[in-house]
């Protein structure tokens, strides 16, 4: 299965982004990594993601404000926050901001897998509809 999905992973731990990069490469989607909050700003900005997964807690710009920015500028970007620090509230304060879901680490691959899958083929169908 190959498809013109873009994903950026967004977490400050190296360690992550190495697991899951290849994990959804593997399942034909264009896939980049990111370490630094601001640099996935940046690259927001420059060209389509249509998924985002990002951690919640990194060092300054966090995810809760990346998710703010996606919002503020209005992206058709989904984004996918994890953490290893989930709470009720943190969960309730990201869906509120428009995450559209929210997965507590440890998770397991599969997991990331089929929601990334099920979010790529609602984007297929909602770009069949016009």
């Amino acid at each position: 299965m190959t498809t013109d999905v873009r994903i950026l992973i967004l977490d400050d731990e190296r360690i992550v982004c190495d697991r899951l990069k290849p994990a959804l490469e593997k399942l034909g989607y264009q896939v980049e990594a990111l370490t630094d909050s601001s640099l996935a700003a940046e690259r927001l900005t420059k060209g389509r993601i249509d998924v985002l997964v990002t951690d919640l807690k990194m060092p300054g710009f966090g995810g809760i404000d990346v998710l703010r920015f996606v919002r503020d500028h209005r992206m058709a970007t989904k984004v996918v926050v994890i953490s290893g620090f989930a709470t009720t509230e943190t969960a309730r304060q990201a869906m509120e901001l428009g995450a559209v879901a929210f997965l507590p680490k440890p998770f397991k691959m599969s997991q990331l897998r089929d929601l990334v899958v099920k979010l790529a083929g609602e984007m297929r169908q909602g770009s069949s509809d016009h």
